[in-house]
């Protein structure tokens, strides 16, 4: 890929470029404010210029053209170094804005892997991240150490209703208007100066402003002199020339607010004087300059004998060690080396800029002075990716520069933070995804809490983007950026990052990090009042066997926490506590009155079913009992059901247990019925065949099969579960009328606050391919009620009893 046409290109095209400072008078302020809008803010959307086509030389009188530029409006009380805590309270309001709007998202379902897979590259690090990354960039900004946040050239802008506008020049470029880098003398006061006269439309025609700039060309000069007329449209139509100006917002206005006086003529004038101020002034000040200072450096630094001069004078062991070394003014032979490298690199002569940065290097090692020795590595680093040339030199650079920028300590810890960032852009331009994690992972160790989660999840991002995919560093990074965001009160966020990474973990048996995020997922939905969401997530966890004590009874009592906060019962499938043994099922479906011992119906069925054959008569055998005379159209014959008699209890045993170490409180245990009547016998076997397939492919609702008091009624039981306990429990339910009786499932309500149920699995028989068995049945749950009988009951006595002699 073309460097220019990177994300990295167009980032450094955009930040690191020329400085104009900026002075206005009071009046001339006051009249941007008519609009809404500061005199910066009013020029800002004009200062970037994607088709100039300036022709420019290089030192060496290679032509080329510049067909993009951008310049960078800034008032000369913000030429300064920023507050640390300012500038971080910015990058958080950038984090936090984003959080606000990132809780629509968090209602819909988490993503799938198939569909994070199928995302493009610029959709899946959110498009708020690049912002912030910028902001922390502009921290740096107007540092003592390196010089393309120095001021290129100065505007000075006063009001046509100013009065004496020629002495106010003078008054604002005067010391106590200027930025303390300029007085101290880091900074060059000698720069470009152009000299502006705002003129307000409403205020009359344009003659004294015509006069003022006639008077301002005489003494200042001819072609540094301008006038500009604003806030042409009348109170009347200002929300047409409103509606105009609502175009360049998205170009980086910020203060917008009421009425805007600017109409579209207005506008033009502004674009043309930027136009002609970019490119009749700026860049041909910058090639001159560069041009002068590339003189000087070959007459004093260039060529063997210079070179072998500069090592003899500056190679000393008595220099303190320091982290910017000694101090360098502006008229140091190495500030004036750092400028032309700088200006040559914002003029894009990379070439240039890269051989001065080399010489700068050398100089700064021997001097000591390693945070403007990582500068210019840093820098070299740069230009290496936009020359397109060695990675391995540009990588070289780039290390160089991170390491020496940590060694350095507090002090450089930031700058490392941008090195690394830019660092991570040139990788991830050349499809080294992996590399790129490595050193957000790194960055993100020198951050604080906040800009740390944002560095994670772009690590994360990039392993998802490497190849092969890295799934699982994917899933490890995101849970250390949500935990990030979490400490910093970004709820929203840690959400959004946890949510993402579920699917990495969903079909793992990493039971414990499965337990960590559903839980934390789940706790952070109840803490944004979402209880529905949340509830869902923790009811992940409420069965971990596995968890210690302490751990379930924090699990367990915050999802009764959130249960209770939304009033009402939840209705949950297959609850997991307590845990139905299914494979326990037993129906008992006439008298169960018995002389066997417990241990007898306990025994295995295909021990009875061995005993059964043994008892069938062959088929040759002609069946003449009373059973076989049954007509077909009986109900009777149904095989797939068992017969029940109306008003007889039919009871079911099944075994639950209590996974955890905690004792549960489980109430109105119950069976979950379907009683059809009026049923004649042709549909009484498609009723059961079709109730059993669609209870076995489908969930229905619980409401559909609640107790109907005039067909049966359903014992209700009420158990404590201890820790770890097994209990095998009975079931009742009594039909009352004669039809087709249907065990569904059981019901049950846990700590009177979550009702669970859970269907009868039934594996019905299909047709499968020769040589492979067909599923069981693993319950009959039919039965077919018939009417009351009379109950026939015999014994046997001495059945057995043989003498012996």
């Amino acid at each position: 890929m073309d460097p220019l046409r990177s994300y990295l290109g167009r980032l450094l095209l955009e930040d690191v470029t020329p400085v104009v400072m900026v002075l206005t008078t009071p009046l001339a302020e006051a009249a941007c404010r008519k609009s809404g809008l500061s005199f910066v803010d009013m020029l800002s959307p004009f200062s970037l210029f994607k088709k100039i086509d300036v022709p420019v030389r290089t030192a060496s009188d290679q032509p080329y053209r510049l067909q993009q530029f951008k310049i960078r409006m800034v008032y000369a009380s913000d030429v300064r170094k920023q507050d640390c805590e300012v500038a971080d309270a910015r990058i958080k309001l950038v984090v936090s804005e984003a959080n606000e709007k990132a809780l629509p998202d968090l209602l819909s379902d988490p993503p799938q892997l198939k569909d994070v897979l199928n995302k493009p590259e610029a959709e899946l690090c959110p498009l708020w991240i690049k912002k912030f990354n910028r902001e922390l960039i502009r921290t740096l900004s107007f540092s003592d150490h390196e010089t393309f946040d120095h001021p290129v050239a100065c505007l000075l802008v006063v009001s046509s209703k100013d009065k004496e506008p020629i002495s106010k020049f003078a008054d604002l470029f005067n010391a106590n208007q200027l930025p303390p880098l300029l007085n101290e003398g880091i900074m060059d006061p000698q720069i470009l100066k152009h000299y502006l006269v705002l003129h307000e439309q409403q205020d009359g025609p344009q003659e004294i402003a015509v006069n003022i700039l006639a008077e301002m060309r005489t003494t200042l000069g001819l072609n540094d002199c301008k006038l500009l007329s604003i806030n042409s449209s009348t109170q009347a139509d200002g929300s047409d020339a409103d509606n105009s100006w609502s175009t360049y917002k998205a170009h980086g206005l910020h203060n917008h607010e009421g009425t805007c006086f600017l109409n579209m003529d207005d506008l033009n004038e502004i674009k043309d004087f930027m136009q002609d101020f970019a490119s009749n002034h700026i860049i041909p000040y910058m090639e001159q300059k560069i041009r002068v200072l590339n003189q000087q450096v070959a007459t004093t630094r260039k060529g063997f004998r210079n070179q072998i001069k500069n090592l003899w004078w500056r190679k000393r062991d008595d220099v303190p060690e320091a982290a910017n070394g000694p101090m360098y003014t502006f008229t140091s032979i190495e500030s004036q080396i750092r400028v032309l490298s700088d200006y040559a690199f914002m003029l894009r002569d990379y070439e240039l800029a890269l051989s001065n940065y080399r010489l700068l290097s050398t100089d700064y090692k021997l001097d000591k002075a390693w945070k403007r020795f990582a500068g210019v590595q840093e820098m070299s680093g740069l230009c290496y990716f936009m020359l397109d040339q060695s990675r391995k030199d540009a990588e070289y650079c780039m290390e160089n520069a991170f390491t020496t920028y940590l060694r350095i300590g507090s002090s450089g810890q930031r700058n490392a933070t941008r090195c690394g960032l830019w660092w991570a852009e040139m990788l991830k331009t050349r499809g080294q995804h992996r590399e790129a994690s490595t050193v957000y992972f790194r960055i993100s160790n020198e951050e604080p809490s906040l800009h740390s989660a944002v560095l994670l999840e772009q690590a994360a991002c990039c392993y998802l983007l490497s190849s092969p995919r890295m799934l699982r560093k994917y899933g490890f990074h995101l849970i250390l950026a949500g935990n990030s965001y979490y400490l910093s009160d970004q709820k929203q966020h840690a959400v959004r990052a946890y949510r993402n990474a579920l699917f990495v973990y969903k079909q793992n048996p990493w039971s414990y990090i499965n337990n960590h995020v559903h839980f934390n997922v789940g706790r952070w939905y109840g803490v944004l009042g979402i209880f529905d969401v949340a509830i869902k997530h923790l009811l992940e966890v409420i069965a971990c066997s596995h968890q210690s004590l302490t751990t379930q009874s924090m699990f367990l009592n915050d999802f009764f926490h959130f249960v209770q906060s939304t009033g009402e019962k939840f209705d949950v499938y297959k609850l997991q506590l307590p845990v139905f043994n299914m494979s326990s099922l037993r129906v008992v479906n006439e008298d169960h009155r018995t002389y066997a011992s417990n241990a007898d119906v306990d025994v295995n069925e295909s021990i009875w079913q061995e005993l059964e054959e043994e008892l069938i008569p062959s088929s040759s055998v002609v069946r003449t009992n009373w059973l076989d005379t049954q007509p077909k159209s009986s109900p009777f014959r149904n095989n797939k059901a068992c017969v029940c008699v109306a008003g007889e209890a039919v009871k079911l045993n099944v075994e639950l247990k209590n996974p955890l170490q905690i004792s549960v409180n489980v109430s109105g245990i119950s069976l979950i019925c379907q009683l059809s009547t009026n049923l004649n016998a042709s549909e009484t076997g498609a009723l059961t065949t079709a109730a059993e397939e669609d209870i076995a492919s489908t969930k229905p609702s619980i409401s559909t099969f609640e107790s109907d008091g005039n067909n049966f009624t359903v014992s209700k039981l009420d158990i404590v579960l201890g820790g770890g306990e097994t209990k095998r429990i009975q079931l009742e339910v009594t039909p009352k009328v004669i039809g087709i009786l249907k065990l569904v499932g059981i019901r049950w309500t846990l700590s009177d606050s979550v009702v669970g149920y859970q269907y009868f699995e039934v594996a019905t028989q299909k047709k499968n391919k020769k040589g492979k068995r067909g599923a069981r049945r693993s319950l009959n749950t039919n039965l077919i009620v018939i009417k009351v009988l009379v109950c026939l009951g015999f014994s046997f006595k001495y059945l057995f009893h043989v003498t012996c002699e």
